[in-house]
């Protein structure tokens, strides 16, 4: 389901790309290589053109107005500065009909630089770089065209035009017939009153592609657009995060997140027009920088929602640790709809990240070299969730350390030691581990090992092997199928009776308390009998003793003499109905336990 979402994703962010990929519209990299070829003013024109002569040898024009590519050149670059004397001297202001004043030259300028600067590309490497202009367009050889400008469904042509210079030589400007246009297209593509009053007002300063009076006019559309698409989904998000759903809280986030800033976006697209944007700020426009923001982020939130969704349906059926693979899953779809986002906006900037990320196929190989190790822990981490030997939480052994798992990442495994220190194993290497999983056992191993003191007689070991026998029994914390103990031989220093019973609990710090328990009452017997533990000490004896309690052990005889008469002595075996009569005859916790709990 969520490779589902993510191809989604990545098909809806491409397809921004493809709406924004017009091959009319000049895109940030065309603007970027024209910048770079404009230059500055008076900067020589290279000496050749494909297809065309090179230039004539000779004295230059200072305005470097020779051939039609230096003569535009020349006047964006003066424009853009602001000097629009200078820029008018590329206008050819000769013979222009009634009601046109060449001394309105620097007024024409500046209104063709922002006709042109709203609705014309001009490429300047298909511009002329031949004193002669191009031979071959099917205009008089003193003609060369720029482009065209629709004006109320006609396409009006910008032309050069070659005309006689000041000081006798030939150069090229923009003919008076497009100058006698001009008007007519600032009436269309102009600024407007309004914007014509703010640009003469506030100071002329550009910053990608807007001037100041259109950057005021952005971030008014922008809180217009944000208040606008606040009030809907605010109201959506309250009611959201008043439902009972466990993810109203995270449908919430998504409708305040990614959906506003969607609707913001929409909102501004449709009114961008409004300011009178250039051809370059259209360029980065069309980039839809937030646009691809809003739906990557839609869809980075939307799997997070799936993931919560699918986690919670898995450890309600009890596959908690599948779902802990989600998590890792879910960041690799992340990672890749955040690298399709830089792609498509990247490819909407004319940038040719695809070919790039083409190109980089036999860096990959060594890229693919590189990350080996970081591949085979990924590959551990889904061999660990997936055959689950230990889970999050769990309390194992792995090698000579013991630790709480605490995460399964997509590089190491994060263990909490009993030091309390965090142990980061690598994915591939503890996968290899032996692990020893303490969480998954149904009951935990009682196996003490009662050592006694030589001097303690067969009869008091018999006593002792009989009690133990039916305290295992009557214990109701241990389990019966086995419950046993056994003389086991004559050690260096002891006697040694052997313990091997199961305690009935997973919870480790339970089986602590019981185990205490079953020790205590092992001391009991063993000091009813009369008999005491070993310690594995060397001394010389001078003289034989007596046991550490005479009295307790002539009675410990005693009684397992009148066993013997009743044919009552569970040794070597116990019958398993007397056994069966003992299950749970113990209190446990014992009496006077501050425990509530008694058995």
């Amino acid at each position: 389901m969520i490779a589902k979402w993510a191809a989604l994703a990545i098909a809806a962010l491409f397809a921004l790309g493809v709406n924004a990929a017009d091959a009319e519209k000049p895109t940030l990299a065309d603007v970027l290589e024209q910048e770079e070829q404009a230059g500055t003013p008076g900067a020589a024109a290279p000496d050749t053109d494909t297809g065309t002569a090179a230039a004539a040898p000779g004295p230059r024009d200072v305005l470097d107005r020779d051939t039609p590519r230096s003569a535009v050149r020349g006047f964006i670059a003066a424009a853009r500065e602001g000097d629009y004397e200078r820029a008018a001297e590329y206008l050819d202001l000769r013979n222009l009909p009634r009601g046109f004043n060449a001394s309105n030259g620097a007024r024409y300028a500046r209104h063709l630089k922002i006709v042109l600067d709203r609705e014309l590309w001009i490429d300047l490497e298909r511009l002329s770089n031949d004193p002669k202009g191009h031979r071959e367009d099917r205009l008089p050889s003193y003609r060369d065209w720029v482009g065209a400008i629709d004006l109320d469904g006609t396409p009006v042509d910008i032309l050069l035009q070659r005309v006689p210079l000041e000081a006798g030589d030939y150069g090229w400007k923009f003919s008076n017939a497009t100058v006698s246009k001009i008007p007519d297209l600032y009436a269309a593509y102009g600024y407007g009153e309004v914007g014509e009053w703010l640009s003469t007002t506030l100071p002329e300063a550009e910053f990608l592609g807007l001037y100041l009076w259109q950057w005021v006019m952005v971030v008014g559309l922008l809180v217009v657009a944000f208040a606008i698409a606040w009030l809907p989904t605010a109201l959506i998000a309250l009611m959201l995060r008043r439902g009972h759903s466990p993810f109203s809280l995270q449908f919430a986030a998504l409708v305040s997140g990614p959906l506003r800033l969607l609707i913001m976006v929409v909102i501004f697209r449709n009114w961008f027009e409004f300011i009178h944007p250039s051809v370059t700020a259209r360029a980065i426009a069309e980039g839809q920088l937030l646009l691809v923001v809003a739906v990557a982020w839609g869809f980075l939130r939307t799997i997070d929602i799936f993931r919560s969704h699918l986690s919670a349906r898995m450890e309600a059926r009890g596959a908690k640790q599948a779902s802990v693979l989600l998590r890792p899953a879910a960041n690799i779809l992340k990672i890749v709809i955040i690298i399709g986002a830089a792609v498509v906006y990247l490819e909407n900037l004319g940038f040719r990240a695809t070919t790039l990320i083409a190109g980089l196929g036999i860096g990959g190989i060594a890229i693919a070299l590189a990350a080996q190790k970081s591949v085979e822990n990924l590959i551990g981490a889904i061999t660990l969730v997936a055959s689950a030997p230990v889970r999050v939480g769990d309390f194992c052994r792995f090698g000579d350390k013991m630790g709480i798992v605490q995460d399964i990442g997509l590089r190491w495994t994060r263990i909490r030691s009993l030091d309390r220190t965090l142990i980061h194993v690598p994915n591939a290497s503890f996968a290899d581990m032996q692990l020893e999983n303490f969480a998954d056992r149904d009951k935990v191993l009682f196996r003490p090992q009662l050592r006694l003191r030589y001097d303690t007689s067969p009869d008091q070991i018999r006593y002792i092997l009989v009690e133990a026998k039916k305290m295992l029994a009557a214990h109701p914390k241990v389990d019966p199928d086995p419950a046993r103990i056994r003389f086991t031989g004559f050690g260096t220093h002891a006697l040694e009776l052997n313990f091997f019973s199961y305690v009935t609990t997973s919870d480790y710090n339970e089986y602590l308390e019981i185990a205490e328990d079953l020790h205590l009452r092992i001391m009991d017997i063993v000091a009813e009998a009369g008999a005491a533990l070993a310690v594995p000490t060397q001394s010389v004896l001078v003289e034989q003793s007596g046991p550490p309690d005479a009295e307790r052990a002539r009675a410990a005889e005693q009684k397992v003499q009148a066993w013997r008469d009743d044919n009552e002595l569970y040794v070597p075996r116990a019958p398993d109905e007397k056994l069966e009569e003992l299950r749970g005859t113990l209190r446990y916790p014992p009496k006077g336990s501050a425990s509530t709990e008694a058995t």
